[in-house]
């Protein structure tokens, strides 16, 4: 069990989570463990691997992990955390991102011990009789118990029907899967709580739900998103997961160490006195970058990707005195950083910067005018010139 609990959020029940596990045990039937992902976007991150990471240690331990891509359900939209209704995706963009997200889950995964779904299965299939039978397992005031719908609510911010649709449809796919644990993030509680519900409602045994942390971007302030430009993702180039990892703060690199690294505990909390001690924190996120980038690619690419890394350190792109500024509190954005620090005279000459692709942050060339940057240290270029050694409090 403390294996299972290791980086969660919540567990719950665990009481029945611990009875379903002892009865595991005692007949030799694996648990049925549930995810799901709707494939809004072409490509997996980081982010994502944090639940994926909690699935292959249940794999290993001999349950059966189910994974389903919600190709139904992502034509409506999840409302998780929105302040307005999620533009619906079509079916064709819906196929597209589907293509590549079993593949990219293959590489937390082991594929061969995988089940892999689609909602559609049994979604399509309800039509108007079986939607309007499910809605009626679900009463509109516990709906509303939902955080985020009550905020809209209240601030007269519009709720679309449809909307309700999807958290019952998410429970509905616990129900035709009949799973004994759900996996989510912990922005999906609720919609896992449903599931519990319409099980019930089903004459099913409900599932146990466990809700993992979100993984905060590059950015250290929202939650990873490629709509953010925050991201990581776990198909990009060695080169460039290695510069990406490299450029989180100090602070951050201990989240990303708790959420992603298979280093025990132990290990993690030495690492830190190491570095209470005098150790360069730069050495600990070298060792942390290593160690996704091998996951992902190999022992060798991760060398490379340092050693290319370090190359454009000692092939005269940096000199030897860089100033260094510091700005205050972060998070702040790059526009911002760069007219502080006094690399560009303006936030036009900033964005006209990054948009040519003459703006690097610890050598990794960036693309994202929105670009926030969080607390730690970080040598920004501009062009062949321009440099300074920026800390952030």
């Amino acid at each position: 069990m403390r294996q299972i609990r290791r980086g969660c959020d919540e567990l719950l029940v665990e009481s029945e989570f611990s009875r379903k596990l002892a009865r595991s045990h005692e007949s030799g039937k694996p648990l049925r463990i549930k995810l799901g992902l709707d494939p809004t976007a072409p490509d997996i991150h980081l982010g994502h691997t944090v639940v994926l990471n909690k699935m292959r240690q249940l794999q290993d331990l001999g349950h059966q992990v189910i994974f389903l891509i919600g190709d139904f359900t992502s034509m409506i939209g999840d409302p998780s955390g929105r302040n307005s209704t999620r533009p619906p995706l079509t079916p064709e963009q819906v196929q597209e991102n589907a293509k590549t997200y079993y593949a990219q889950a293959s590489l937390v995964l082991d594929p061969e011990r995988t089940e892999i779904r689609y909602n559609s299965e049994w979604c399509d299939p309800l039509g108007a009789r079986g939607m309007i039978q499910l809605a009626s397992r679900y009463t509109v005031a516990r709906m509303m118990e939902r955080d985020d719908f009550t905020k809209r609510f209240k601030g007269g911010i519009p709720i679309s029907v449809h909307e309700f649709l999807y958290p019952l449809l998410q429970g509905y796919d616990s129900v035709a899967l009949k799973s004994d644990l759900e996996l989510g993030g912990t922005d999906q509680k609720f919609n896992l709580l449903v599931g519990r519900e319409l099980q019930k409602e089903y004459g099913q045994e409900p599932q146990c739900v466990l809700t993992m942390p979100l993984l905060e971007g590059t950015d250290g302030v929202e939650k990873m998103s490629k709509s953010k430009g925050n991201y990581i993702g776990i198909s990009e180039t060695p080169d460039s997961m290695f510069g990406k990892l490299m450029s989180i703060s100090d602070t951050l690199m201990w989240r990303y160490f708790e959420l992603l690294s298979f280093r025990t505990l132990d290990d993690i909390a030495a690492l830190r006195r190491q570095i209470e001690q005098g150790m360069n924190p730069r050495d600990a996120k070298v060792a942390l970058a290593q160690e996704i980038v091998s996951r992902f690619h190999s022992r060798k690419a991760a060398e490379d990707a340092l050693a290319s890394f370090e190359a454009r350190f000692r092939h005269g792109e940096l000199p030897e005195d860089i100033p260094e500024v510091s700005l205050g509190a972060g998070p702040m954005g790059i526009l911002k950083v760069l007219r502080e620090s006094g690399l560009v005279s303006s936030g036009a000459e900033g964005q006209r910067n990054v948009e040519q692709g003459g703006v690097r942050i610890d050598g990794e060339r960036i693309e994202d005018k929105a670009l926030q940057l969080g607390a730690g240290q970080y040598v920004i270029q501009v062009g062949k010139r321009k440099f300074a050694k920026v800390l952030l409090s």
